[in-house]
């Protein structure tokens, strides 16, 4: 028998692996499929109290759907295009050079120009070339030999400043695209990213309580729940599998993982897409967000990254013989799976423990964010409920049409 949410979930808080969980599900009519806080929550002092479904949560890379859609509502209002050379507007990105590897001494970074221009394009899919240091080993060992700062919190321009991993256009690897996409939106718009967000993803679906770190509102904090003894400074540690750098060596808005908010906040925004409701995006715009926009030439690395060391991430619980490809927003299944999500399904997740998806077909979005306990961080388990979350939630929604019919 399949496990449920109500078992895993609960047996995984009693047991001590994860702390609690938010779930929140819905149909593009608004109906509440499932919402629910699971476990509880530590505060700064050390009480214990129950989850609940406004806590405020680090969204981690849950962020970049969010960025995607103030960069589609810029090429919406003509101030940016997908395809245009983007060294105008980021000459940071126009002087990077490929570097693909090291010399034989490994002292010596191997450089070649640039054979083509980086697009907004690129930046979405992840085919720039712009790669997160951790998933490519170059790029990582560059880090270590030349990043000038070290640690210290720097703004995007500064603190991804090491060469690409890969020509343009010709590959895919998880990347800095986001923060970079997040960047540019501030400079067409003469503001910060943080601002364009409240401006024109919360306030037209009526949400408050979003902030990039830090979080600094006092009407927040309270209900911060990376705020706690392990977390004293809040960066989202628990979710980054007991890490904090990502957050820690941040100065300004990262668009790629930066965002705080609640998981009932979130779910509007998926909705919106889901219902395809106008609120955000015009309706053509958000059928171009869940086509793949992978080429022929970036589709052989994109398989070969899920077939990687690092490909259980990227594959989001999705089985490595079903199709998919990358849209503007997360990966998009190009085949349906029978009882699960339908052709067109657009998922992806945040850090180590949170997932989201939005299922057209299927008429169902949701999201879930999980708390993992800290200093243990039980990967395995937590993988675990996010693939419990994703098909459960499925017979869930079927159970509830059921239940409809009988009313």
């Amino acid at each position: 028998m399949a496990e449920t949410i109500e078992t895993s979930f609960h047996a995984a808080i009693e047991a001590g692996k994860i702390n609690g969980a938010v779930i929140c599900a819905t149909d593009a009519k608004g109906h509440p499929i499932y919402n629910q806080a699971l476990g509880a929550r530590t505060l700064l002092s050390g009480e214990k109290v129950p989850q609940r479904l406004d806590d405020v949560l680090f969204i981690a890379s849950g962020t970049k759907l969010i960025t995607t859609i103030v960069v589609m509502q810029c090429v919406e209002q003509g101030l940016l295009s997908l395809t245009d050379d983007l060294s105008s507007i980021a000459p940071e990105l126009a002087a990077k050079q490929v570097m693909t590897g090291f010399s034989d001494d490994g002292e010596t970074p191997l450089l070649e120009p640039r054979n083509r221009p980086i697009t907004l394009e690129m930046l979405l899919t992840h085919t720039s070339g712009t790669d997160y240091w951790f998933a490519n080993p170059h790029v990582e060992r560059w880090c270590q030999k030349f990043d000038p700062s070290g640690g210290s919190p720097r703004p995007v321009a500064e603190a991804f400043l090491y060469p690409l991993g890969f020509q343009p256009g010709s590959s895919w690897m998880y990347s800095t695209g986001l923060d970079w996409a997040g960047k540019i939106v501030e400079r067409v718009t003469g503001r910060t990213l943080g601002e364009t967000v409240q401006r024109s993803v919360c306030d037209p679906l009526g949400i408050t309580d979003a902030q990039f770190n830090p979080v600094t509102r006092e009407d927040l904090r309270p209900r911060l729940v990376d705020l706690n003894p392990q977390d004293p400074d809040a960066l989202g540690r628990a979710v980054m599998g007991g890490r904090g750098e990502i957050n820690e060596h941040s100065l300004g808005d990262f668009g790629g993982h930066g965002l705080f908010m609640p998981a009932a906040d979130y779910i509007k925004i998926l909705h919106s897409l889901l219902a395809n409701d106008g609120k955000l995006l015009k309706p053509t715009t958000v059928d171009d967000v869940f086509q793949d926009h992978l080429s022929q030439e970036s589709r052989a690395g994109y398989r070969a990254a899920l077939a990687g060391p690092l490909g259980t991430l990227f594959r989001v619980g999705i089985d490595l013989e079903t199709k998919t490809g990358h849209g503007l927003g997360g990966v998009v299944t190009l085949e349906g799976v029978d009882g699960w999500y339908g052709e067109g399904t657009m998922t992806w997740g945040g850090g180590l423990s949170l997932v989201w998806f939005i299922d057209r077909k299927n008429d169902l979005c949701g999201i879930c964010a999980i708390q993992p306990t800290l200093p243990d961080f039980h990967g395995e388990i937590v993988e675990t409920l996010k693939q419990n979350f994703r098909r459960d939630i499925y017979r869930k929604h079927a159970a509830w049409k059921e239940q409809q019919q009988i009313v």
